[in-house]
């Protein structure tokens, strides 16, 4: 079992940057990768980002390319997503997820094997 808590959410401004953070605790021994997806309100949830193992790979929805960087510590159980520039449509509930699947395959919830418990994200017009 990988247990996954997310931080960093809150309430901004559009124009606004925040830094969420996924730490890993349980069985992190890898390789698994870690990936961010959101669900706002009345919507599906939806893949925002993901990170290989190793850190050396990543994955972007096309709605956050340019704004959002994902990144992995060091000891491979913590994972950042940088948000930058963000927009009223950004707002939704961030999920930080793990997977056992190819980096490649890391663009649904299907291949999830871990969830957080979600952290809110609100964007003000």
């Amino acid at each position: 079992q990988v247990q996954l808590v997310e931080s960093g959410g809150g309430v901004v401004q559009a124009g606004a940057s925040l830094r969420l953070s996924c730490a890993a605790s349980g069985r992190t021994s890898g390789p698994y990768a870690m990936a961010w997806f959101r669900q706002a309100p009345g919507k599906e949830r939806e893949f925002v980002a993901a990170i290989n193992w190793s850190g050396d790979t990543t994955n972007y929805a096309d709605s956050v390319k340019g704004r959002f960087t994902v990144s992995r510590a060091n000891t491979k159980t913590t994972a950042y997503l940088q948000m930058n520039s963000l927009k009223p449509d950004d707002t939704a509930v961030y999920y930080c997820a793990a997977s056992f699947a190819s980096i490649k395959m890391v663009v649904t919830d299907k291949v999830v094997a871990y969830w957080g418990q979600g952290t809110q994200v609100t964007v003000s017009s």
